[in-house]
């Protein structure tokens, strides 16, 4: 059975969102007690003394931006129009009745 989801639950689990939001800058020692965490988004920027789990200014910087997904991108171009409908013939069954 899988974890139950709990709205505005604790959450479990200790990896900052701050290690994939490009507007982090990461400080990290040898020890784990040594990381230092500078959120660059706001202004004056300031150093985060604890571990965050959700934040309104997240960017993913795994996510590509615009210019990477444009070269990504397939071009499709479209093909004939077929026409569209029931093909009726020179000779209709309708018509040779009278």
């Amino acid at each position: 059975m899988g974890k139950a989801y709990i709205k505005n639950g604790t959450p479990v689990g200790n990896e900052s969102l701050c290690r994939t939001c490009t507007n982090a800058h990461i400080i990290a020692g040898y020890r784990e007690s040594e990381l230092i965490t500078i959120c660059t988004n706001v202004g004056p920027n300031f150093v985060l003394p604890f571990t965050v789990y959700e934040c309104s200014c997240y960017y993913d910087k795994n996510r590509p931006d615009w210019e990477q997904m444009q070269r990504l991108a397939i071009h499709v171009t479209p093909g004939t129009l077929k026409p569209v409908g029931f093909k009726i013939g020179a000779t209709s069954p309708i018509n040779d009745e009278d």
